[in-house]
């Protein structure tokens, strides 16, 4: 195969489409469109309302949500899905660098060994190691096969194995043993890390129950304490001592702000909850955002039926 042909083929192989960028642009999309006929609701031009008898305010606010499902849900399920994907190739890369040890204890080569272990079974794994196999089939050398495999997955265990492979395959020393050793401490990290999750798990239904006691919380509110303000005004309205008074008049206003106010603490709380769940899961706040998401969905459900 002529040069140019392997030049065309590296950057083939080493080309893998990121949709991160299509899915941002599409939560932004989503974003304005709902915000748009939020705006449309709240000066009356049109009327969408979930319930019969709500208010331009309520309309608007109910839009304003969908408008930060509509950006968060996919842009959140994406990375979601994203992560999963990248822990299940973490999952079987001791058992290829395991299997490499092994090639090159027969004398292979560390390319040699790549390529012929490319042949097994590794989950997620098996397209970016066959990937590797075919560039170094084609003439790329080991240690670039390597690293496009890295660049490829961006994750920092496999940035970290790369390094040490390629710096101990450069320095010439005995590769098999550095593949035992990383192979090693590959899975150890990933039991430590299962420790982690198993017991960040708790934290995070922790912050799913406290949402849900909040909610309960504001719903007994606003069935039980505010009717009984209501109809303490309708009783005050009645005698001539309430005539003068300006809190009775306007007590039905009161309570609208303050169930206005309920709801503006609930999506604040299902975002800042979500998000330190993300935290807590992962460590990093984008991954909070589906979690964000489902507890939105929950309250504005739940103040569509009180």
């Amino acid at each position: 195969m002529p040069n140019e042909d392997v030049q065309k083929a590296r950057l083939r192989l080493h080309q893998k489409k990121d949709r991160r960028q299509s899915i941002l642009a599409l939560s932004v999309l989503l974003l304005v469109l709902f915000l748009f006929i939020a705006l449309l609701n709240w000066i009356g031009s049109i009327d969408l309302s979930f319930r019969a008898g709500q208010r331009p305010l309520d309309r608007f606010m109910n839009w304003a949500v969908i408008a930060i499902l509509g950006f968060i849900g996919p842009y959140g399920f994406f990375l979601a899905k994203q992560a999963r994907e990248i822990k299940l190739i973490e999952r079987r890369l001791p058992d290829f660098l395991r299997d490499v040890a092994e090639a090159g204890r027969f004398g292979m080569t560390l390319a040699e060994a790549i390529v012929v272990s490319s042949g097994g079974r590794y989950g997620k794994l098996t397209p970016e190691i066959k990937k590797m196999a075919a560039q170094i089939t084609w003439g790329v050398p080991a240690a670039e096969a390597l690293r496009l495999f890295a660049e490829r997955v961006k994750t920092p265990m496999v940035q970290r194995v790369v390094a040490i492979i390629v710096k101990s395959s450069d320095a010439g020393g005995d590769v098999a043993d550095v593949l035992t050793m990383v192979s090693h401490d590959t899975k150890e990290n990933q039991l430590t890390e299962d420790e982690r999750r198993i017991a960040m798990s708790t934290y995070i239904a922790v912050i799913y129950i406290s949402f849900m006691v909040f909610l309960v919380t504001i719903w007994i509110l606003n069935v039980t304490f505010l009717p009984k303000m209501l109809e303490a005004s309708g009783a005050l309205a009645g005698a001539a001592s309430a005539v003068q008074s300006p809190l009775a008049q306007n007590l039905p206003e009161v309570v609208y702000n303050i169930k206005v106010a309920f709801f503006v603490a609930a999506i604040v709380h299902a975002l800042g909850d979500g998000i330190l769940a993300g935290v807590l899961d992962t460590g990093r706040i984008p991954n909070g955002l589906r979690h964000s998401f489902i507890m939105l969905i929950i309250a504005l459900l739940g103040f569509q039926l009180i």
